[in-house]
């Protein structure tokens, strides 16, 4: 099976990485401290094993305005960053899929409704994180080059403390008035647990199709950590939209590394 760089390497050099005590650490770059925090926190997650891909199952409750609704949900999601949700709920079926273009490598994207017709993610909102529901992929995509890590310190979730590291893409492009960076449309928060380095949170923003300039906060909360093959699956997730509870999920199942094919996140 292929593997990426990352992926091949990360086990050596995160043991590597444990065995530096924080007195050694003190000569490195505060984006040099924030990146080993995210490797220990990638490495509490899965340790030496080798993820191409996940499927995550389990019941959902989705509310959207007047709407609440049970229902059940898979979630997939590839290595290279290619992921999908499709649940099913009782005013029909909802799906949202992205992955990478073929023909540019560039991200692409589309969701449906009950009635089925698709409809294309706007570009801005395919630059945070499409695989929010699975928090190792989440890191280890930033972990790859031309990402940069920011600690930016303790603060509190629910009444957890809990330390906080920004990322973004790192862009050498100027900015222009009215228009985002690259760095602001592809940040991402990461809230991990100071005793367990097991992320609590993460959050990033989306925006309307017609206005990149309107940030939307998205936070993704993850909770009842169970092992599962020998890697850290949350089987509580929530995702949040403005503030308000959008997706409950209660994970009933994992399989790690069943194969799955890229033609399941084909856009059609």
């Amino acid at each position: 099976m292929r593997r990426t760089f990352f992926t091949m390497t990360i086990g050596v050099l995160v043991c590597f990485l444990l065995s530096i005590s924080l007195s050694g650490q003190q000569t490195t770059s505060p984006s040099s401290q924030a990146s080993l925090y995210l490797q220990r926190s990638y490495f509490q997650l899965v340790g030496n094993i080798s993820i191409a891909d996940v499927t995550l199952t389990g019941s959902v409750r989705r509310i959207a305005g007047s709407d609440d609704e049970t229902g059940s949900a898979i979630f997939k999601a590839l290595s290279s960053g290619a992921a999908r949700a499709d649940l099913s709920l009782s005013s029909g079926p909802r799906s949202e899929l992205q992955s990478l273009s073929a023909a540019s490598g560039t991200p692409t994207g589309n969701w449906s409704g009950p009635d089925g017709i698709a409809h294309p993610i706007a570009f801005q909102n395919l630059l945070s994180e499409p695989a929010w529901f699975f928090p190792a992929f989440a890191i280890s995509r930033r972990l790859a080059v031309g990402y940069v890590a920011t600690n930016v310190g303790i603060e509190s979730i629910d009444g957890n403390s809990v330390d906080h590291i920004s990322v973004c893409q790192s862009s050498s492009l100027p900015t222009s008035v009215g228009i985002p960076s690259i760095q602001h449309l592809t940040q991402v928060e990461f809230f991990l647990d100071p005793a367990t380095l097991l992320p609590l949170a993460i959050s990033f923003n989306t925006h309307p199709d017609d206005n990149v300039l309107l940030d939307i906060p998205v936070e993704i909360r993850f909770s009842d950590y169970k092992v599962i093959n020998g890697v850290q699956v949350p089987f509580h997730i929530q995702k949040f939209f403005n503030g308000s509870l959008s997706l409950d999920v209660q994970v009933q199942n994992v399989v790690i590394n069943s194969g799955l094919s890229a033609s399941e996140f084909t856009i059609q």
